[in-house]
């Protein structure tokens, strides 16, 4: 229940209100408490943008840890800025709830706060209301002039590549869902889905490597269209080079972990596409990052999507997630 007196103002300090020096501040001449933040941009960079909303019942299920929720928030916005090479440096946070409860509030800015820290974003500004359940972020970031990673950069014969496994997070849902017996799987998974990692350091190192980049939001089968059709070009993958953890093959029968790899979302993990001189330069970033890379396919010229298992052509029964599909 609210604490006494526990008004909008008295959160907003209580919570996310930090002292203004700190690394987390870098950049910042304004911050919480006024109109407004006022920032500065380093010399000759550019500023990039990404705002996402998550709504309990649609990304989460009601009753979720809000630690969690905090994370999730800030997470999905970071893979943005990851996609496109940028430094995160601000975040806004807009939220909505049915009552200011301290207990809640105080594990959901944990979750947000402490991965703001690990990538050095300051909370700069938002607003508290109340009604459903609903956390809107907004992330700032910046990078160098001109150098930011495009849906739009892909040419034909470009390897298709992604980083880590695909599918957990579909999985860790499903077993929050339809409670199974405790193992260590489902708790990795579980885990890839409240607490997914932004890919942040990765993103930067194929800035001058990969010729494109999204984040798989939505699922392989709806991310990967959204990056071809945005460079004119089709492409053919092989399901069969899809990435699957251990984890994932070990509560899914095959059929079912490529069912989420393909079509589950919310892996946040990072597509890219690469001339195959380059991949070499790709590969070497990720494993210093001790990061995975699967070449999963290739860019062509023709227009659409062949997907082969095996050699022979293959279905997705997911074309991916879409709010109003």
């Amino acid at each position: 229940m609210p604490g006494p007196g526990l008004g909008e103002f008295d959160l907003i300090r209580r919570f996310f209100m930090r002292p203004a020096a700190g690394s987390a501040q870098s950049g910042v001449s304004v911050g919480l408490g006024d109109d407004a933040a006022v920032l500065d941009v380093p010399a000759g960079c550019q500023l990039v943008a990404a705002v996402d909303t998550i709504l309990e019942g649609r990304h989460f299920l009601p009753g979720s840890n809000p630690r969690s929720v905090g994370h999730r928030a800030l997470a999905v916005n970071l893979s943005d800025m990851a996609a496109m090479g940028a430094t995160p440096a601000w975040a806004t946070l807009a939220l909505s709830m049915p009552d200011a409860d301290a207990d809640w509030l105080q594990e959901f800015s944990a979750g947000l706060l402490d991965l703001a820290d690990a990538h050095q974003v300051a909370l700069v500004g938002g607003d508290t209301t109340r009604g459903p359940l609903t956390v809107s972020v907004q992330i700032l970031g910046y990078l160098p002039h001109s150098s930011a990673l495009l849906r739009s950069g892909a040419r034909a014969g470009d390897l298709i590549v992604v980083t880590g496994t695909l599918g957990d997070a579909a999985a860790g849902l499903q077993c929050l869902r339809t409670p199974a017996p405790d193992s260590s799987a489902a708790q990795s998974l579980i885990a890839r889905f409240e607490y997914p990692t932004p890919r942040i350091a990765m993103g930067i190192a194929a800035r001058d490597i990969a010729s494109a980049a999204m984040d798989l939001s939505d699922g392989l089968a709806g991310d990967l269209p959204k990056l071809a059709q945005a460079s004119g070009l089709g492409a053919v993958v092989n399901v069969d080079q899809l990435p699957l953890s251990a984890a994932l093959r070990a509560v899914a029968s095959l059929e079912q972990a490529r069912d989420w790899a393909l079509g589950g979302g919310e892996d946040y993990e990072l597509l890219f596409s690469v001339a195959p001189p380059r991949y070499v330069a790709l590969q070497s970033a990720a494993q210093r990052l001790n990061l995975t890379l699967s070449i999963i396919g290739e860019m062509r010229a023709a227009a659409g999507e062949s997907w082969l298992l095996d050699g022979a052509a293959f279905a997705p029964r997911s074309s991916g997630f879409d709010h109003f599909g």
